[in-house]
């Protein structure tokens, strides 16, 4: 019977070191996001702009050419340690997602980074520019149907 006691705190134990180790781990992996309608390019540099000049914080990695910008983010939170962040940004063809990562600082951190992008972009360039509507291919030309003919040599004949 005491056997079978020890036995159930022992597993009692070790679920709730899995449980706070997951919530440890789901902390961490959080993150903030958002779709701006700009294009990639003006979101890139203006998330650049907003670490490097606006927040004054130091760049330790960029890449424009993958649209990242990897920072030293500090705060009167953290002291005088400086917590590495990230903001990163994909080209949706509707829209540029862009998500932003601070992982060890609580989530509204994230959310005041990407709150002042998102005023930046309107700031700095007014309204979005139109993204095309249409359908087309991944090539830029228009939707080409199972109906769609091409003009060639032989064509041009009859």
């Amino acid at each position: 019977m005491i056997r079978r006691a020890f036995f159930q705190a022992g597993i009692g134990c070790v679920g709730m070191a899995a449980l706070g180790a997951l919530a440890v781990t789901r902390s961490a992996e959080a993150k903030t996001n958002f779709d701006s309608p700009y294009t990639l390019a003006q979101t890139y540099n203006a998330a650049l702009r907003l670490v490097r000049v606006d927040l004054g914080l130091t760049v330790t990695e960029k890449d424009p050419s993958v649209a990242y910008v990897l920072f030293d983010y500090k705060s009167t939170e953290s002291g005088t340690r400086a917590i590495p962040g990230s903001i990163q940004m994909l080209d949706t063809g509707r829209a540029v997602k862009v998500v932003v990562q601070l992982g060890q600082m609580p989530r509204y951190h994230e959310q005041v980074v990407s709150d002042a992008l998102a005023k930046k972009l309107r700031d700095e360039y007014g309204d979005p520019p139109a993204r095309p509507t249409g359908k087309e291919t991944p090539d830029g030309g228009p939707e080409t149907g199972a109906g769609a003919s091409f003009e060639t040599s032989e064509n041009r004949r009859n």
